[in-house]
Formats: structure tokens, C-alpha cells, sequence
């Protein structure tokens, strides 16, 4: 078991890794204290049951370039393997602005090839490596030294079992034609906005049912302070307020200290002078936003004039179309996807690309009355109409 402590001995390692046609990587970190994730510890394998593992400690390390590394994440010959990749390229997003490139995660590669949705590391471990994983060390505090050798074997495991998972699902790709499906899901995963949260729009992802323009502006400015000072000072964003507490001061708009005191959701941490400030300025400000400048809240898909017979037709298609191709149906399309068609809206994404091909074409068959749906015992089937 080797620990890769230095730049000279990254860069090595590196190297190797570039003459063969993949390696694996998995990341450990920890999040719970920051607003970005802390780096702990890095794993890598290359290909062959007795290929080369290793352990890249940047704490142990703390003086080692990750730069050897980078490097390696450009380089176009070597495929660049994770499972469930999107934390571990937001790491080195943040830390290297790198991604890897070519990439290919074993997550939707499996969902692709029929192992339901977000499928777990373990899984894929029992049902293609034929292994158990000891998941003693699951909770680990990964910034903690030293490592056990417990703590080693388990990291380690995430990269050494994960080169059989990739060359099954890979060669289970090439072999249904449906590597082009993997391809596009790993562009968004590869794209610098899914990374990149901008305080003035934080307040999209704060759940509200409430449409008042004036209520929406004063959580605009609540989500916005709460973002911009989560990144600032590196802690989590409820560490500053949390979502049921921002909507209760939109909700009850304190103007003093006095009142903000009385808040019932807001935690300790929230009433420190610099954060308390901080929110009673963003009430102010959304108080004081221009009738014309009011946030809207998109109304579209609750406006849609959903035709219930189509959209019931659509789901059975769904089913029928899933069933067939061994893919999970949530991945093809949602729920309101289904019935945003049969509202007649079109710019979907269940309608494009991949999807287009699996479920989305037959849809716009079926909306425009060119197949029917008929039932054979258990199976449901498709069926061209004349005309």
C-alpha cells in the first residue's frame, strides 16, 4: 500500500498513468464544517488485477503540487474513471479549474445499462466484481491522521474494484450503442455552471409557495447575503440561516435586533452581530426593491393546460419504452415532463438527444396520433398507424 506524499512522486506516478488507457480516481473529503469541500485524501489505481494503487495524501502532503495531477486530468489518451463523479469534479473545479477530460463515470454508465437510478458503488461491486466491501470505515473523518490500514484498504477499495466496473459497463455500451448516451449526461457533469452557484440567484433553489412579489424580493435578498457570505467565510450556508428560517424573516421582516431576536427558526450561530446585520440590511433591501424589479416566481408549468388522457397514454408509453431498454424511467423523463407534453409544451429535455431516441420520439408519434398503445397480457406495445 503506497502514499503519495510529494510532487516528484505524484509526478511519477502521473506519468505511468498516462501511457495506459484509463485510471481510476475517487476522492475522501469533508464538507459538514465548509462551504467548499476540504480535500483529504485522493485515490487512484491503474488498469490489471495487480495495476498499480495508490493513496495521495494532500495533508500529509501539505507542501505537494497537485499539479502532476491536473496535468494528468487534461491528457486526451488516458480515460479518467469515477463512480458518482460530481463532488469529486467540483473539487478539482474549485482547487485546479481542470476537468477531466476524457471522463466516464460508472453511475450513469449503469443507469444506462439498466441498474436503476443513482446506483451505489457497493452494488455494483456485489452484482459486477462479484465482491463484498467492508464498510467498517464508511463514516470516517478523512482529515484525521494517521490513516489505519482499515482506513487505507477501504479507500483504496473505491478504486481497485472500480476498474472492473468500468470495463464491463464499457464494453456493455459499446455493445448496446449506447455510449453517445453516457457521453451527453457527462457533459453537464463537465460544465462550469452546474458548479458555480451565484449569490444573486441562490434564491431559486429556496423552496417557497408563496408568489408575492415583494415576499420573493426579500428572499432574493436573504439568499443572496446567505450566499455570498457561505462563500466568504467557507462555513455551510445553515450555518448562516437555513431555509425554514429565511422564510420565516421574509415572512415576519424584522427592522431591528430587537426583532430579529424574537426569530423562532433562527439558530445561534444567525444572531452574531456580523451575520445579524447582514440579514436585517437584506430585508431592507428587499423592502425597498422597485415595484418593476419584483421577482416573479415561474408560474409556466402550474398554467399548463394539461390534456389527462395524453399525459396518462404518455406514462403507460414510458413504462412500455423503460421496460424494454432496461433503463430507469425517472432517468428517461419525469413526471412533469410527461405532462408538459401533453400541454403541447416542447423544448424538453425528454424530447432531446438520447432520450429522443428512447422515449421522446415515439411521444411526438403519439401526440400527433401516428401510434396507438395496445396490451398483450403483461406487455404493452406499439403500434404504427395507417394513414
Amino acid at each position: 500500500m503506497r502514499t503519495i506524499t510529494t510532487t516528484e512522486d505524484l509526478a511519477a506516478f502521473c506519468e505511468a498513468a498516462k501511457s495506459e488507457p484509463y485510471v481510476t480516481i475517487d476522492t475522501e473529503f469533508l464538507r459538514e464544517r465548509t462551504y467548499w469541500s476540504k480535500l483529504c485524501l485522493i485515490q487512484m489505481a491503474l488498469p490489471g488485477k495487480d495495476g498499480d494503487a495508490v493513496l495521495v495524501d494532500p495533508i500529509e502532503g501539505d507542501e505537494m503540487s497537485l499539479e502532476p495531477l491536473y496535468d494528468l486530468l487534461r491528457h486526451k489518451a488516458t480515460v479518467k474513471v469515477f463512480h458518482a463523479a460530481r463532488q469529486d469534479l467540483e473539487i478539482f473545479f474549485v482547487e485546479g479549474k481542470v476537468f477531466p477530460d476524457p471522463l466516464f463515470d460508472t453511475q450513469i454508465a449503469a443507469m444506462v445499462c439498466g441498474f436503476g437510478e443513482q446506483v451505489g458503488y457497493e452494488t455494483l461491486v456485489k452484482k459486477i466484481a462479484k465482491q463484498n466491501l467492508d464498510k467498517t470505515s464508511r463514516f470516517t473523518d478523512w482529515s484525521r491522521r494517521p490513516l489505519s490500514t482499515a482506513q487505507q484498504e477501504y479507500a483504496l477499495a473505491d478504486v481497485t474494484h472500480l476498474r472492473v466496473i468500468y470495463e464491463w459497463l464499457a464494453g456493455q455500451l459499446e455493445k448496446n450503442g449506447r455510449t453517445n448516451w453516457v457521453e451527453e449526461e457527462l457533459a453537464i457533469l463537465t460544465d462550469p455552471a452546474t458548479y458555480t452557484v451565484h449569490p444573486e440567484e441562490a434564491w431559486l433553489r429556496v423552496k417557497t409557495r408563496t408568489t408575492s412579489g415583494r415576499f420573493l424580493a426579500i428572499v432574493k435578498e436573504l439568499a443572496r447575503f446567505r450566499e455570498d457570505y457561505a462563500q466568504r467565510q467557507n462555513v455551510p450556508r445553515s450555518r448562516v440561516m437555513k431555509d425554514d428560517a429565511l422564510l420565516e424573516l421574509a415572512s415576519t421582516r424584522p427592522t431591528s435586533m430587537e426583532e430579529l431576536g424574537r426569530s423562532r427558526l433562527l439558530l445561534r450561530e444567525g444572531r452574531k452581530p456580523e451575520i445579524a446585520e447582514g440579514i436585517l440590511a437584506a430585508i431592507r433591501a428587499g423592502m425597498e426593491t422597485r415595484p418593476d424589479e419584483l421577482p416573479k416566481p415561474d408560474l409556466s408549468r402550474e398554467q399548463l393546460q394539461v390534456n389527462p388522457a395524453l399525459a396518462d397514454l404518455l406514462r403507460v408509453l414510458l413504462k412500455a419504452k423503460s421496460e424494454q431498454l432496461g433503463v430507469a424511467p425517472k432517468l428517461i423523463a419525469s413526471a412533469s415532463d410527461l405532462d408538459a407534453i401533453a400541454a403541447g409544451e416542447r423544448n424538453i429535455e425528454a424530447l432531446k438527444g438520447w432520450r429522443a431516441e428512447a422515449f421522446g420520439d415515439d411521444a411526438m408519434r403519439l401526440c400527433r396520433g401516428e401510434i396507438a398503445l395496445s396490451a398483450k397480457g403483461s406487455e404493452v406495445r406499439v403500434v404504427r398507424l395507417g394513414g
